[in-house]
């Protein structure tokens, strides 16, 4: 979601600020803007719209040694230049850039800032006026202001603060939401994402919840809120500009999409031995082992990937296995069996939602397992384990290349646990093998974009609305197939269980109107699945069909190759991500940027 970007002791500051807010932009936002200051002098320039608006607005007047930048997706109030941050004190004097939601913000108004002039409807500048008033009004120092108002805020919040009267230091703070500190050469930089500032350092330093860091350009303290010092080692991350960029590709979710066979292989080579044998953490194992129920929760396509393993993971593992949406768990923790064990399925490893979840579960003892693409991010840190998704960072907001990478490293844990655990089920599955398959039956179906982009024109360019059916698996790719659709073209789609059409969905079909059908390798469920293609072709619905080579008829639209049915999910989705692709391209849509959306959901 929001983005933030801070530097101290350089003189490149507008350009390092611009550059990161660019490679924060995939995160979704909708205003932007950068205050830049040195010894006498400051900026501050914000725009509603894209980053390339707020460069427009700078000049060669904007310059300064030190600097904080925000990219905005509105909690509080409309996208508007007054709203955008960052936002100013009463005076002016202090300049503060924030992601997350701070809860008590109309107690706080409420209570000190009687007779203050707020320009906006946000949060964030209630905090930096209540900050200015202890300093400006009370006559503390700008520490101790700043600690004084983190002791009365409530909620999650990453704050990066600069007194223009002494642009030396940025003052920082964190709780639930993330934050990290760059360590360059004779300057340093703060960003809530690593991407951020990957072109000036690959050096950085955590933050954990209620720590506040002072960030000068060649030193950085931390201290918890009660001033106490504390250590912290710098780690490298594993970026590389090279991967960040899109290269040839007019999008990023092409490209995502089109990296999908390398993602697999990726794994194969993380998750195997020289010999070819699957390798899981045993501490791992022995978790799963010893749980009498595995708990996943996520949120959206992480959500969706959870349900595609389910069936694979209880076979294999002999333990049941539940569902939760994290932004439900968070708030209301249902009845646990004895020996819980949660795994927490997140791309970004910073979902707020699951992060809630985390919290509660390490505060009852229950043993948790990360699965994300980032390693050293919030769950990952915070989680009893991590398994990494090894996809590489992934920028479109449509996550493609996560989702398939989520459902591939779990069946590594499934083949992994259910080998120590001598279940056949699991012994003869030659996962290495079958993953294989999938890498190239993917590959085919990535020769086949005009075909697919030709079935899209006719059918989806202009409909407001469409449907995704299927049985079994398919019904849980149904789910993650509509989502994309309707996440980046906004056409309203929904994901059905193809047996559920009869008991009220199907008073939705109306002449025209597009279904899409999903077909792979259980024949007794594809045969059913027909008899629903044939009741919705009754009601006049257009239907385009995506089966496996198997169940496949003459006049099937998208045939793919047989994979092993724990892994169809992940082969069967591929068409569904370019059927969203180009469906979003013919109705002149930008895929990477859908409208509200934002790819790191990092507040509750």
């Amino acid at each position: 979601m929001c983005g933030i970007v801070g530097v101290v002791g350089n003189s490149n500051a507008t350009d390092i600020l611009i550059q990161g807010l660019e490679k924060l932009e995939y995160r979704g936002y909708d205003s932007a803007g950068i205050f830049v200051a040195n010894a006498g002098d400051a900026s501050l320039v914000k725009s509603v719209g894209r980053i390339a608006d707020l460069s427009a607005k700078i000049d060669e007047n904007v310059q300064g040694t030190a600097g904080i930048g925000h990219t905005r997706w509105a909690t509080h109030g409309k996208p508007t230049e007054n709203n955008a941050h960052p936002h100013r004190s009463e005076t002016g004097r202090f300049v503060l850039v924030h992601n997350g939601v701070i809860e008590n913000y109309l107690e706080i108004k409420e209570n000190y800032l009687e007779g203050h002039h707020l320009l906006g409807q946000t949060d964030t500048e209630i905090a930096v006026h209540l900050i200015g008033k202890f300093v400006e009004e009370e006559g503390l120092s700008v520490l101790e202001a700043f600690k004084k108002a983190l002791h009365i805020i409530e909620g999650s919040y990453a704050f990066a603060l600069l007194d223009s009267e002494n642009p030396d230091l940025i003052y920082v703070a964190k709780n639930k939401s993330p934050l990290l500190v760059g360590l360059g050469e004779g300057y340093n930089m703060v960003c809530s994402d690593a991407m951020a500032m990957i072109r000036e350092t690959n050096q950085f330093m955590e933050i954990h919840d209620k720590e506040l860091v002072l960030v000068a350009k060649d030193s950085i303290e931390v201290q918890d809120y009660e001033g106490n010092p504390v250590e912290r080692e710098s780690y490298t991350a594993e970026l590389d500009l090279s991967d960040i960029g899109k290269g040839t590709y007019p999008y990023y979710m092409l490209k995502e999409i089109d990296e999908q066979p390398t993602v697999m292989r990726k794994l194969i080579q993380a998750y195997t031995d020289e010999n070819n044998q699957v390798v899981v953490d045993p501490e791992i194992i022995k978790a799963v082992q010893e749980a009498d129920r595995l708990y996943i929760l996520a949120a959206g396509t992480s959500y969706h990937a959870g349900f595609a393993t389910k069936r694979m993971l209880e076979e294999l593992t002999d333990t049941p296995v539940e569902l939760g949406i994290s932004s439900e768990w968070g708030y209301k923790m249902p009845l646990l069996s004895k020996k819980p064990m949660f795994i927490l399925i997140s791309q970004s490893g910073e979902t707020a939602d699951s992060r809630q979840v985390l919290v509660k579960a390490n505060a009852m003892g229950i043993p948790s397992l990360t699965v994300t693409n980032v390693p050293g991010s919030t769950l990952s840190r915070e989680a009893s384990y991590t398994m990494l998704l090894h996809a590489g960072p992934e920028i479109a907001v449509a996550s493609t290349k996560a989702y398939t990478a989520q459902i591939a490293t779990l069946a590594f844990l499934a083949k992994a646990v259910g080998q120590a655990n001598g279940n056949e089920a699991a012994k003869n599955f030659d996962l290495v093998h079958e993953l294989s398959i999938v890498a190239q039956n993917i590959e085919s179906t990535l020769s086949e974009k005009d075909l697919i982009d030709d079935k899209v024109r006719g059918l989806l360019e202009t409909t407001r609305n469409a449907f995704y059916i299927g049985r079994g698996q398919d019904y849980y790719v149904a789910m993650e197939a509509s989502l994309k659709l309707k996440e980046i073209s906004y056409i309203q789609c929904e994901g059905f269980a193809a047996g559920e059409l009869k008991h009220g969905t199907i008073s939705l079909i109306e002449d025209g109107t597009p279904v899409i059908a999903l077909l792979s390798s259980d024949e007794v469920l594809a045969s059913h699945t027909r008899g629903n293609i044939s009741e919705v072709i009754a009601r006049g619905a257009k239907v385009l069909t995506i089966v496996e080579e198997n169940v496949a008829k003459e006049d099937d639209d998208i045939v793919l190759t047989q994979v092993h049915p724990y892994l169809s999910p992940i082969s069967m989705v591929v068409p569904t991500q370019l059927i969203a692709y180009f469906a979003t391209l013919h109705r002149g849509l930008d895929v990477d940027k859908p409208r509200n959306l934002a790819k790191s959901v990092t507040v509750e």
